[in-house]
């Protein structure tokens, strides 16, 4: 996990009966609590406001003025903010099961993220119908806050193509379904999902009120399928940013790719050409991975055990041979004794391009921490692993399927779900989230 932490998740099941009884207190709080006061719904696509974007639906109320001195995130351009933007410390991420009836109404979903998004990631409140007799257009709690950095990301999977919404034909061949790993652990109502949003701010709130609003403008449309918290990012992808440490207490994310190396971006992450849907030209594939991580028996290996582990040196970040983090890693060093200074099993070792046929990921992780497991009375917590890549057939399956055989780190790592999302390339002004996909 300290340069590109293996992730993934099988294919999509079916949804969870929102009315079982057996429904756990996080299901329930994704599913009701964020989706409050249903706005009001128009007749030709059955989302609240729906029209074209940089319209204001009659009598809507007038944004409020972005906060001064606030940093924004640009929302328009050639690609979706929020994928090579250098990682905010805070994430939500969610994903939903659509419930509206033909590709019309789909279109006026994302038609209304859209409008609502370049609102919410330029610090304004959502605008709409305004009245002492109304619900409030904006649920309020990020007033005052700021943009925050805060970026919006969307991403569809593989169910939205299942032709519901006469798409069949518009699914790419890089959007498969994922296998099942060995030691996976999947909960099919933490996995899979029709759409993903993914929210990344500097301020846990402001994070939060975007998925909140986003939710529910959606009623009537789409549902919350789950949802996850993250905290501290675990990856630096910008040139000066910090590496930071993940909750095993390591630098994590010390190889990462550079958003700011175009070329390698281009190779990696970005999708071209080669293409079989030209609507994904400019976007990627987002992988996610809901992993926890047993830290009852991490804490209770030796230092040594731990460095061999992830093959490098806890403290400094050093890989096992070298003096600095930054130090380059030598695979084929030897001791006194002919051993391998990095182990053949080792986290860096298994995970890097040169054990994987030259492929590499931009990693864009968050730690959480849900409480605790009510069997074993253990941590519930670990990492929200999301990869963003140009074919993941090529790149996260194969790199998964040789840390799962090989790393030993897999022995404290227990994934229970995630999902894999086509990102489209992001919008210009005047057009929508995935507009050129109808």
């Amino acid at each position: 996990m300290s340069d590109r932490t293996d992730a993934g998740t099988n294919r999509p099941q079916p949804t969870t009966d929102p009315n079982a009884a057996a429904l756990s207190r996080r299901q329930l709080l994704a599913r009701s609590g964020l989706a409050s006061a249903a706005l009001l719904v128009t007749a030709g696509s059955g989302v609240a406001g729906a029209g074209p974007i940089g319209s204001d639906p009659a009598g809507a109320a007038t944004p409020s003025e972005t906060p001064i001195n606030t940093p924004v995130v640009p929302f328009f351009g050639t690609h979706q903010a929020g994928i090579v933007t250098p990682e905010q410390s805070r994430m939500v991420f969610a994903a939903y099961d659509l419930t509206l009836g033909d590709r019309a109404a789909l279109a006026g979903l994302l038609a209304q993220w859209t409008r609502a998004a370049e609102e919410l990631t330029a610090g304004r409140e959502i605008s709409g119908p305004s009245g002492p007799f109304l619900p409030p257009s904006d649920t309020g709690e990020a007033l005052g806050l700021g943009p925050s950095r805060l970026t919006l990301t969307v991403g569809f999977g593989s169910t939205m193509f299942d032709g519901r919404f006469q798409l069949q034909h518009r699914r790419p061949a890089a959007l498969v379904d994922l296998p099942q790993f060995a030691g996976d652990d999947l909960d099919p109502s933490l996995t899979g999902g029709d759409v993903c949003i993914q929210a990344c701010a500097d301020d846990p709130q402001v994070a939060f009120h975007a998925v909140h609003n986003l939710t529910r403008t959606a009623e009537g449309a789409a549902t919350l399928r789950y949802l996850e918290v993250g905290f501290g990012r675990t990856a630096a992808s910008a040139v000066g940013q910090s590496t930071p440490r993940n909750l095993l207490g390591f630098h994590d994310g010390t190889d990462n790719l550079v958003a700011a190396d175009q070329q390698a971006m281009d190779r990696f992450v970005w999708v071209g050409s080669e293409t079989d849907q030209p609507w994904m030209v400019g976007g990627t594939y987002l992988v996610a991975r809901r992993i926890r991580i047993h830290l009852e028996a991490w804490g209770r290996s030796t230092l040594e055990d731990q460095q061999n582990t992830i093959g490098r040196v806890k403290a400094s970040g050093a890989p096992l041979g070298g003096t600095s983090e930054r130090d380059p890693v030598d695979l084929d060093a030897v001791g006194d004794y002919g051993q391998s200074v990095i182990p053949e099993s080792a986290h860096i070792r298994v995970a890097a391009p040169g054990s994987n046929d030259g492929q590499a990921l931009l990693r864009r992780g968050y730690s959480f921490a849900d409480g605790m497991d009510p069997e074993s009375g253990e941590l519930d917590a670990g990492l929200y692993f999301i990869c963003f890549q140009k074919d993941p057939r090529n790149q996260f399956i194969p790199i998964q399927r040789r840390l799962t055989e090989n790393d030993a780190l897999s022995q404290y790592l227990l994934p229970t779900g995630g999902g894999i999302f086509a990102c489209p390339p992001g919008p210009a002004p005047g057009r929508t989230w995935g507009q050129a996909l109808f």
